[in-house]
């Protein structure tokens, strides 16, 4: 669920995973990981709703179609890298790294 789409009083009580909530301790999560081995990071400003999409898309699918990759991350806007590292970077976390 996108932040700004939910009016913090809805979020009360709620479970709330941030990208940093993501990694487990100082061991980043596959798909972070994955996103920094295949360069489907530039300026960093899209980074985190890609991630936070990929790990929702593949705790629902482990091993997703490109097409379904591409309809996960559909939300999501890159005007830095094109969209071609990143679908990969899912891939890639979804083959276990």
């Amino acid at each position: 669920m996108m932040s700004c789409m939910v009016p913090a009083p809805r979020a009360q009580g709620a479970e709330i995973v941030t990208i940093e909530g993501v990694a487990n301790g100082t061991q980043l999560h596959p798909v972070q990981a994955a996103f920094i081995a295949e360069g489907a990071v530039q300026c960093g400003y899209c980074t985190p709703g890609f991630i936070m999409s990929a790990v929702k898309l593949l705790e629902e699918r482990s091993h997703p179609s490109q097409d379904e990759i591409k309809q996960a991350l559909t939300g999501n806007l890159c005007r830095c890298t094109g969209y071609y590292s990143i679908v990969s970077a899912v891939e890639k976390a979804a083959m276990g790294g």
